[in-house]
């Protein structure tokens, strides 16, 4: 074998460079990724929050729910207007707005009747809540509603409260479904002041 002719047996394996690593080389990458992870937590804590905070929204929907498939029942067309008030009361109570928003408010006299229930009532808002009938019943329902409701909506809510059997027994399936829908309309997308 001539020496100046390699040959197979003289190569040698040849070592493997190192793996690249996937973890991030510069400080731009890891502020980027820590950005990432900390707005990733922030939405997942939102999200969690609104979900405990809307627990009393899905158990009115699922007790709504049970109430529609009796409506001939007269305890079931009778329990509506307690689980509205039950719902509205169920509801997060609003923030007060701070005393210098409300002395700057009533100096210029935007102080809306709603304010003016929070701040006399402070922590007892549900208080007032309980104790809005008729026309304020109704405009606290719309207030709160993202679509408009009937204009007799409160006095059918009353009605049915409050109305003797037979008159309940009279009322068409067509008027229960209906009131029955705009029920679960206004439980599901009923605005919450947070």
């Amino acid at each position: 074998m001539n020496p100046a002719i390699p040959s197979i047996d003289q190569l040698k394996v040849m070592a493997l460079p190192a793996p690249v690593s996937y973890a991030p080389q510069t400080w731009g990458w890891w502020a980027l990724l820590t950005l990432l992870v900390l707005s990733l937590l922030l939405v997942s804590a939102r999200r969690y929050w609104q979900w405990r905070r809307d627990r009393y929204r899905r158990e009115a929907l699922a007790r709504l729910a049970e109430l529609q498939q009796r409506s001939n029942d007269l305890n079931a067309l009778r329990e509506l207007p307690e689980l509205l008030k039950r719902v509205a009361l169920s509801m997060p109570a609003p923030r007060a707005p701070c005393r210098s928003c409300r002395r700057l408010r009533s100096f210029s006299g935007v102080e809306t009747a709603e304010d003016q229930k929070i701040a006399a009532f402070g922590s007892s808002y549900r208080g007032t809540v309980a104790a809005l009938g008729n026309e304020e019943w109704q405009a606290f329902l719309q207030r709160h509603s993202k679509q408009p409701l009937p204009v007799d909506f409160s006095q059918q809510l009353a009605r049915l409260a409050y109305a003797p059997d037979a008159a309940l027994r009279a009322m068409p399936n067509e008027q229960r479904q209906l009131l029955f829908s705009t029920c679960k309309t206004w439980v599901e997308r009923h605005h919450v002041a947070a």
